[in-house]
């Protein structure tokens, strides 16, 4: 069933002080929100090094905020402050879209910056690779919009000619199934239940990853402190009648497995030496003992991408 919303569209009347204490937050509220949200996107406009993958998103979520501050409150303070709708039914429906999609895509920006930041942590080789591609992050800003647009849009739009009448007095300006109990329990999984999961699930594994890469180093560390310790044993002891041992170090060039290699443009070059880094860099004993430490976090992974990609060159 439907539930019915009350009839006469009696108002409550706040007495004048709270009137003027809730105007001035307001007020301040929108001149945070704006000038907050609007330094944030001439940052983004005049420095171009900002202009990278995750900062487009957050470009994206400064933009709805921005929005929400300019238009959005600023209808809805006289509205309630008075609980009357004086600016007509074509402008409530505007108000009415532009307030469920800025902040339903608020919400959907924040799942995806989670989302960015756990692949910088859990997949870094490939994140850093693609960090430079806007064409990528202009995609999915896109796809945000779209959602945010497809969950609340068509009902504001057509919830009306749908059922055939409508419930909203005169005077008054809110959704049409404001009622509908089964829409808006559907609708708020989408767009708080299922994105508190999403951040949730994806800051836990930030912080796992992050911890357990913690726990190698120290490891790691401990190791090399033991081996420093067991070599400064083992050096003869200093004074009268020690023994002095001079060791005569000599160094011999050894072939690259690299030198027989087109080195005709850089990306040979760099792909050779960057080849050769990883190569030293899994026979370390460090490594061999943790796929997590700071020096070789994610080298298995750049073997497999040098693999796929020399079994793509030979296909």
């Amino acid at each position: 069933k439907t539930l019915r919303p009350p009839q006469g569209g009696s108002l409550v009347l706040l007495p004048p002080t709270l009137v003027g204490i809730f105007s001035v937050l307001m007020v301040t509220l929108v001149i945070v929100i704006v000038a907050g949200n609007a330094l944030v996107i001439m940052a983004f406009v005049v420095d171009k090094t900002l202009r990278t993958q995750s900062n487009y998103f957050f470009l994206n979520l400064a933009i709805s905020d921005f929005l929400v501050g300019t238009f959005c409150i600023p209808v809805y303070i006289p509205y309630n402050l008075t609980g009357r709708w004086m600016l007509g039914r074509g402008l409530c429906k505007v108000w009415l879209l532009m307030d469920y999609l800025l902040c339903t895509a608020s919400v959907f920006n924040i799942v995806l910056i989670s989302y960015d930041r756990f692949l910088s942590v859990t997949r870094a080789v490939r994140y850093r690779a693609q960090r430079n591609m806007t064409r990528q992050a202009v995609t999915k800003m896109v796809a945000v919009w779209l959602l945010a647009f497809l969950l609340y849009g068509p009902a504001i739009l057509f919830w009306e000619s749908f059922r055939g009448h409508s419930i909203v007095p005169a005077n008054q300006c809110f959704a049409e199934f404001y009622f509908t109990w089964y829409f808006l329990l559907s609708a708020s999984t989408f767009e708080f239940f299922a994105p508190f999961v999403s951040v949730a699930f994806f800051n836990l594994c930030i912080y796992l990853n992050i911890r357990h890469r913690n726990k190698s180093m120290s490891a790691c560390t401990e190791d090399s402190s033991a081996s420093a310790t067991v070599q400064q044993d083992l050096r003869p002891p200093r004074g009268n009648g020690a023994a002095l041992s001079v060791f005569f170090v000599k160094t011999r060039k050894t072939k690259s497995q690299c030198s027989d290699i087109d080195h005709s443009t850089k990306n040979h070059v760099f792909q050779c030496d960057l080849e050769e880094w990883v190569g030293m860099l899994t026979k370390s004993k460090c490594c061999n003992r943790s796929r997590t430490h700071s020096l070789c976090v994610h080298v298995q992974e750049m073997e497999d991408n040098f693999k796929s990609r020399e079994g793509y060159q030979s296909a």
